[in-house]
């Protein structure tokens, strides 16, 4: 008798291009958004925001793909890349980060070993000493 192993396959959730979603997400998986997003969006996978993406709120995720634009801070645990067309503005906490040449970034960066995910619980720089 043969046993059947089945592969667990987690779809990408996709908000297509059009699409305007005003609200929070929460999302256990992947995320694709080419539309439009008012709201702060929180995964525990990878978000990619298409060449027509916009989101515009706060971003909390494992990894991150950013193509079109973003207004608000992105928190992302692993990697972050900019591709040559994104457009962020807002502050940026992450382990690793990769731009292309081409991408727009306004605001703050910080880059530490391990982010958590909740951004208020981030370690804070050390003070100097005088």
């Amino acid at each position: 008798m043969a046993k059947t192993i089945e592969i667990e396959n987690s779809p990408i959730n996709t908000i297509t291009n059009g699409s305007v979603i005003k609200g929070n997400i929460t999302a256990m998986g992947d995320f694709r958004m080419d539309g439009t997003l008012e709201g702060n969006i929180s995964l525990n996978g990878k978000l990619v925001v298409g060449e027509t993406g916009l989101v515009n709120g706060n971003i909390i995720c494992q990894n991150a793909n950013i193509i079109g634009s973003v207004v608000g801070n992105i928190s992302v645990k692993e990697l972050l890349s900019l591709h040559a067309t994104a457009n962020v503005k807002g502050d940026i906490l992450i382990n690793k980060l990769s731009i292309e040449p081409g991408a727009s970034f306004s605001g703050t960066c910080r880059m530490i070993d391990e982010v958590r995910h909740n951004q208020s619980e981030a370690p804070k720089p050390e003070e100097q000493e005088n």
